[in-house]
Order: structure tokens, then C-alpha cells, then sequence
């Protein structure tokens, strides 16, 4: 199959060896996935020049197949559905909690909902974003709830945009990787997936949570209330409000789920595909958005800006592509507010009832969520937008946007593996990888 990945859905073909090969995913047991699962680093094309674990490999690097790759996509960020929402809180009953930021589910979970990051990846075909954070159900369930693989490759295929000709520049030494990754990441072969949060966005989803639930944030920083705060207090309890770090801890933090999973959910795709790779965080996360201060390095070329108060740059979006939920990318908080409701009950929104769902009548279980007012916003946007001025970015103390961990999938060298390890070093499915995918015998 060629790699180019973008095109309609129905330009996908499959030949007869990849027909053959995706009924084996289909049949891969979970348990081998789990308990088979290991970081195996070593590509075709790979060295480790010294040590105990010397070893040049004698071949080429292989790229994944186009179909490797949307699979090991769909796996790291797939949408699954609609999603079936959170279902009570005795607050504000009989109305359906009003938490989501998204109607659809995804391969990884999310908090309350809120589904805030996003996936890009690097190739040696280029550069590309793979967008699922708003989407509808691409593929309808049978009445089993099973998904049709091949329909969720076709209807995934179309969400990737390409950014860049080529490979992301990654040079391969500190402080731009740490230097146990320097001789193995991004290599030539090899399919890099970045997920990326929103934690402003994230944020702004949690003031909207706190607000519903009856609480309101205090600047513990600077040891005082949010000036006008208390002109809501029939919405929030303004005597007993909760500190500012604690928001953003908590948003950072439960943005962090969302990339983490969604890298460990590539990754059991990659026992049952038998690609070696793994997860890791070894890459600096400012060089990889495009804040390293080295203009050689543009990484995803993310804006970024710079402030005394802050001990490092802080990234804020990709124009037109990936944009947080702050400035400069809309002017002021209010607006930020006031898109994430958009987001939450326009067209295509969670809370919207013409949105299909899950449910028999799911325009009664949509429409009977409560919509954020003026008020509301007003109350949400009062907290938002003093951070933003007080500490020069929003969230306050975190970054706008952050990346943790990546995923790397890449052909075995299994020599490498039958020289230097015990038997058991690799799966099944690695050992018949390459005459499973590609009919390739011998290399």
C-alpha cells in the first residue's frame, strides 16, 4: 500500500496480504497484548556502537506500510463512538451533567468528557496532523457494539492533514533528546506520535465544572480573592474557594491522562501488529513544539512567547491547525469561554439535540442538559481572564500547551534480539511480522 495516508475514504485499498493480515489483528488476544507488551528499541537500520548490547544492524530501514500506520493511529486516537456521558449529579438533577466538551469517544479516556488534546505524527513522508477530538461517530456499531476495523481505517484516513513534507528535525544529542534516546528516536523507518494537549482549554473546561458544582477558585499565589468574584455568589461558594494551583495542577494532570493512554493504547496495537517501538517522554517537549530558541529546530513550529515571571517559554498553538483556548488566539478570556461553549452545545456539541447519540431518544437525553448563560460565562470568564492578566498566560502556573509522552513504531531487527537475548525477547507476531505485512521471507 502506498504512504501518502490523505485521500477520500473510499481510495483505500487493501491487496490480499493485508486482508489476511488484519483478520490476525482482529484475533490478537488482549492478554498476549498486555502481558507480551515491551519497549523493544532496536530498528532495521540501528546501531549501539558500544557497551554490552553492541550491535550494527546489516539492514536498511523499512517504513511502516500506510496501513501500519493507520492502524497504530487508530489505536493512539480513534473515535469510537458517541460516548455515554456522565449520567447524574443529585446538584442540579434531573438535568444530564453538562460536563463534555465533546459528543464522541475516543480510544483513550478523557475527564468528564472534556477531550482537549489532539494527534500529530512524523514519518520519513512528513509531517501530519490527525484530528478526532470532534468527531462524530465515524462508524456506526452493530448491535453486538463491535466497530468494523476496515470501515474505522477508511473513515480515520480522511482526518489527516499534512503539515510538512518532511520529517520533523530532531537533532539527536541534549538538550534537544536525553541521551539514552540520542541513537534510537526518530530515526529513519520509524512513525513518531505526538499527542498534544489543550491544558488552557482543559482549564477553562474545569472553571466550567467548578462553577456547576457550586465553586470558585482564590489566587494563593498572591494570597487573595478573585477581585469581583463575589457578585456570584448565589452561583459559587465565594467564602470557602479553592486555590489557583490546585486548578491547575489538576488540569495538567488530567491532560497528562489523556496523552499517556493514549500512547499505551498504540502501544498494545503494536504487540498485536508485531512492530517493535514504545512509549516514552525522552524528548524535550519545547524542541518538539517549536520553542527550543534554535531556529535550525523548528519542531511543529508552534508560537510561543516569553516573560521574566516564567521560568521557560510557553507555547500557546499552531495557527490554524491546533490553537489554545487563550490569547493571542482569541482576544480575550471571555472569548475563549464563550468558544468552548460553543464547542459544548452548538452544532455537533455533546448538548446540542440534534446531535445523534447513543441513547433511544437521545435528543430528550441532550437537550435536558442546562446551558451555560451569561451569567455563568460571566462568573467563568471573571476567574479566566484574571489569571491571564495577573500572570501574563493562561493556565497561570502551567503550561498552555503540553506534550509528555510519544509513541515510536518501528520494524524489528530480530537478530539483534536472537544474538543478545534469551528466547522470548519478541512475540509471535514480530517473529512473522514481515511475512505477515509484507511477504518478505527473508531480509
Amino acid at each position: 500500500m502506498s504512504q501518502h495516508y490523505e485521500g477520500e475514504q473510499d481510495t483505500l485499498r487493501t491487496n490480499a496480504l493485508e486482508e489476511r493480515a488484519l483478520q490476525e489483528v482482529l484475533h490478537f488476544p488482549l492478554v498476549e497484548a498486555l502481558f507480551g507488551r515491551r519497549s523493544r528499541r532496536f530498528l532495521l537500520g540501528a546501531e549501539i556502537p558500544d557497551g554490552p548490547l553492541a550491535y550494527k544492524s546489516r539492514h536498511e530501514p523499512l517504513p511502516l506500510s500506510e496501513l501500519e500506520t493507520l492502524l497504530v493511529l487508530l489505536a493512539v486516537g480513534g473515535n469510537t463512538g458517541w460516548h455515554h456521558s456522565i449520567t447524574r449529579h443529585e446538584r442540579y438533577a434531573p438535568h444530564l451533567a453538562n460536563y463534555a466538551g465533546a459528543a464522541g469517544g475516543r480510544t483513550f479516556p478523557s475527564a468528564a468528557g472534556f477531550h482537549t488534546s489532539e494527534i500529530f505524527f512524523t514519518d520519513d513522508s512528513g509531517t501530519y496532523f490527525f484530528s478526532t477530538r470532534d468527531a462524530p461517530a465515524l462508524v456506526s456499531k452493530a448491535e453486538d457494539g463491535t466497530l468494523s476495523l476496515v470501515d474505522l481505517i477508511k473513515a480515520h484516513r480522511g482526518r489527516i492533514r499534512k503539515l510538512s513534507d518532511q520529517r520533523i528535525y530532531l537533532p539527536p544529542r541534549e538538550p534537544y533528546m536525553e541521551g539514552h534516546n540520542t541513537w534510537v528516536a526518530n530515526r529513519p523507518g520509524s512513525l513518531l506520535v505526538i499527542p498534544v494537549g489543550d491544558v488552557a482549554q482543559h482549564t477553562i473546561a474545569n472553571l466550567c465544572f467548578y462553577t456547576q458544582n457550586g465553586y470558585c477558585i482564590y489566587d494563593d499565589i498572591h494570597r487573595r480573592p478573585i477581585p469581583g468574584i463575589e457578585r456570584f455568589a448565589d452561583l459559587v461558594d465565594v467564602e470557602h474557594p479553592l486555590p489557583l494551583t490546585f486548578l491547575d495542577q489538576y488540569s495538567l494532570t488530567e491532560c497528562t491522562a489523556e496523552l499517556a493512554t493514549a500512547a499505551y493504547a498504540g502501544m498494545l496495537m503494536l504487540q498485536a501488529l508485531g512492530l517493535g517501538g514504545w512509549m516514552f517522554d525522552g524528548i524535550d517537549r519545547l524542541t518538539m513544539l517549536g520553542a527550543s530558541g534554535d531556529p535550525e529546530v523548528p519542531g511543529l513550529g508552534f508560537r510561543y512567547d516569553q516573560d521574566s515571571r516564567w521560568a521557560q517559554p510557553n507555547p500557546t498553538g499552531l495557527e490554524g491547525v491546533f490553537e489554545g483556548y487563550c490569547p493571542p488566539h482569541y482576544p480575550t478570556m471571555r472569548a475563549a469561554v464563550d468558544r468552548f461553549c460553543e464547542r459544548k452545545f452548538g452544532p455537533g456539541g455533546p448538548f446540542h439535540p440534534d446531535t445523534p447519540g447513543p441513547w433511544k431518544e437521545s435528543r430528550k437525553v441532550r437537550s435536558s442538559a442546562q446551558v451555560h448563560d451569561e451569567r455563568f460565562r460571566a462568573c467563568v470568564a471573571l476567574q479566566a481572564q484574571y489569571l491571564f492578566d495577573t500572570f501574563g498566560k493562561f493556565p497561570a502556573t502551567v503550561p498552555t500547551i503540553f506534550i509528555l509522552m510519544y509513541l515510536q513504531a518501528h520494524h524489528l531487527d530480530l537478530e539483534y534480539y536472537d544474538r543478545l537475548f534469551e528466547p522470548g525477547a519478541y512475540l509471535r507476531t514480530h517473529a512473522e511480522h514481515l511475512q505477515t505485512w509484507h511477504g518478505i521471507s527473508n531480509l
